[in-house]
């Protein structure tokens, strides 16, 4: 971990273990990750946090053989694009599910697990991520 990194994981604590995003509050528009500016309504409008919907559905995935450093024992494992019920995307390892289950419109729902426990501060990173439900 980059020196310094600790304080990320806590300013992260609401996206990486309650998936909160945000939404405008006159459209109704929802976001996640978290944005400063709804990109449709512009600067002047009002963001509130939002917990997202803890299922969804996988659009599109793939298998990773070859993980970046730091992930290099855990291969191979599923990366997807889900969709949660809302109609946010986002991007999620997959786990707890055979290749034969990882399939595009499975249903998948949401679980803590944890993401690393290596670094140099000894801090140990969780997160959400994603497992089919059918």
């Amino acid at each position: 971990m980059v020196q310094g990194a600790l304080p990320l994981h806590w300013r992260k604590y609401p996206e990486r273990y309650r998936l909160e995003g945000n939404y405008n509050t006159e459209t109704g528009q929802e976001f996640f990750p978290a944005r400063v500016v709804d990109p449709g309504a512009g600067r002047n409008a009002k963001l509130s946090p939002k917990e997202m919907p803890r299922e969804g559905k996988i659009l599109s995935w793939t298998e990773v053989f070859v993980g970046p450093q730091g992930f290099e024992n855990e291969t191979p494992y599923y990366l997807a694009i889900i969709e949660l019920t809302n109609g946010v995307r986002l991007l999620s390892q997959v786990v707890d599910s055979g290749k034969a289950k990882v399939q595009i419109g499975a249903k998948v729902k949401k679980v803590f697990r944890k993401i690393s426990d290596t670094d140099a501060e000894g801090a140990i990173a969780y997160g959400y991520k994603f497992k089919v439900s059918e």
